[in-house]
């Protein structure tokens, strides 16, 4: 037990400090390139923090245990958005670009409300007893390139390479700092989400709780730290990029790629209210950004709000 404890803040601190460098290297990176920052977080930071997910959803599809799978990914977008840009909105009121409200957001929308549908065409089709198809593996991942066409199309004409920032590290030092704060933010999330489970387990907490509350919040981490940490120093494309290409990598990758691999699986405790919940926060981070291009204190709470009466009812029913 106590080791267990002692693991778990040691998983804490390695990755709060990795977080807080990799920001710094990405953004080194960026400013190296002249290269809009909401590009590198959108590809890199949202990539290298979603390997957890996708080793616990293909670890979960292989096994027969698509319930957690679609948890983790259901989980994570709502943790991701409702949680995480709550707090760091709260934290400090986050700017969002003109751009990233025309194109970005719009993008996550439209890529959640395939996700959304894909579900509740088989829940309403009882003939069916798959919850999803490797048909809608596909379909995701179709969805997820069409994003990397769209970050490729923004590379091409150069949108964003008009910001002049001093970098902090010389480009050799940033991008093995990046991949080693990258190596550093996995093996700590592994370590804190491990620790935590056999803690949950000592105590007799249901599988249910634990995969809702240790291995979403877990995994979601990487993201709290980072966004939160980015927020804080006033790297709002990083805080909103990395939010975006983590909810978008989630759908695309982390189950897209195991369904078609692996194929369908079904779900003994899904429940629609779950999907309305993801579609719900990003509606809301849509709608916030367009209000006034500004994440307020006052949304970050009606964000978190929603984030735990969502809670409450998961661990009530």
């Amino acid at each position: 037990m106590l080791e267990a404890i002692i693991l778990l803040l040691i998983g804490f601190a390695i990755l709060i400090k990795a977080s807080d460098i990799f920001v710094d290297a990405i953004s080194s990176i960026a400013a190296h390139f002249k290269m809009s920052k909401m590009l590198i977080a959108l590809t890199v930071a949202a990539f290298g923090t979603c390997a957890p997910e996708l080793a616990i959803s293909f670890n979960s599809i292989m096994s027969g245990q698509g319930d957690i799978a679609l948890s983790n990914v259901l989980g994570s977008n709502v943790v991701n958005i409702l949680l995480i840009i709550g707090i760091a909105a709260c934290v400090s009121p986050i700017k969002v670009k003109g751009a990233t409200v025309k194109k970005e957001l719009p993008i996550i929308l439209l890529i959640t409300s395939i996700f959304s549908l894909s579900i509740v065409t088989h829940y309403i089709d009882t003939s069916n007893m798959l919850i999803l198809s490797r048909i809608d593996g596909l379909l995701f991942i179709v969805f997820f390139a069409v994003f990397l066409f769209y970050i490729i199309s923004v590379v091409k004409i150069k949108e964003g390479f008009l910001e002049k920032n001093n970098p902090k590290y010389k480009m050799k030092t940033s991008i093995v700092l990046s991949i080693i704060c990258c190596i550093l933010i996995i093996f700590a999330s592994d370590l804190v989400v491990d620790n935590a489970k056999t803690i949950a387990q000592l105590f007799n907490v249901s599988t249910k709780i634990i995969t809702m509350t240790v291995v979403v919040i877990g995994t979601s981490l990487p993201e709290l730290t980072m966004t939160v940490i980015s927020a804080k120093k006033g790297e709002y494309d990083i805080a909103i990029g990395n939010i975006i290409g983590t909810n978008i990598f989630n759908i695309g990758i982390v189950l897209g790629l195991p369904l078609l691999i692996f194929g369908g699986f079904q779900s003994a405790s899904f429940n629609l209210i779950d999907v309305f919940v993801v579609h719900i926060a990003v509606t809301l981070l849509y709608f916030f950004a367009k209000n006034d291009k500004v994440l307020s204190r006052k949304e970050g709470i009606i964000m978190i709000s929603t984030f735990i009466l969502y809670y409450a009812y998961l661990l009530i029913f």
